[in-house]
């Protein structure tokens, strides 16, 4: 393979990373959120967390736990490949719709960008080391909480599961 084409095959492994981390928050899929990180890697959210990728795994998900929905958005990826190592900064959004009887919800958006050091090791790219810088955050009231309609799940039974492997 030439060197251009395998950078190209590089960028696009560690993109599917990064969207392959969203989607296990997102569905709640803790084994697959996991994956993204080599063992010991370390996650920096500043004030929040910092710890081991596994550890942010296990703390995040106490708060996804305590929100309705949530859904993570990732934009302009930028990814410097060198060998076996790489760095990727990654534009983000998160909002999270907070569990409410009342028929007002509150929800909670961030923005910010997720600076990675990647490895790859026997062949898997995975985050060395997570900075997640925030730009911007609020809290507002949402217009109403959805109904749950079966559709959208946070879970294995989410429809994109069977989807994705149909083929």
């Amino acid at each position: 393979m030439s060197d251009a084409l395998q950078e190209l095959a590089d960028k696009q492994s560690i993109t599917e990373v990064i969207y392959r981390y969203c989607r296990g928050l997102d569905r709640m899929d803790a084994d697959l959120a996991r994956t993204v990180w080599h063992p010991g890697g370390t996650a920096d959210y500043g004030p929040i967390f910092a710890g081991t990728g596994e550890q942010f795994v296990e703390w995040v998900w106490k708060v996804h736990e305590m929100a309705a929905r949530h859904s993570h958005q990732i934009t302009n990826i930028l990814i410097e490949v060198d060998g076996d190592k790489a760095t990727s900064e990654a534009y983000v959004t998160v909002a999270l719709r907070a569990k409410t009887d009342a028929a007002e919800a509150l929800e909670y958006e961030a923005r910010g960008r997720y600076l990675d050091r990647w490895s790859r090791r026997d062949g898997r790219w995975a985050i060395d080391h997570r900075q997640f810088v925030q730009d911007l955050s609020r809290t507002h009231p949402a217009d109403r909480l959805e109904p749950d309609d079966g559709q959208s799940r946070r879970d294995r039974g989410d429809p994109s599961y069977d989807f994705l492997t149909s083929g």
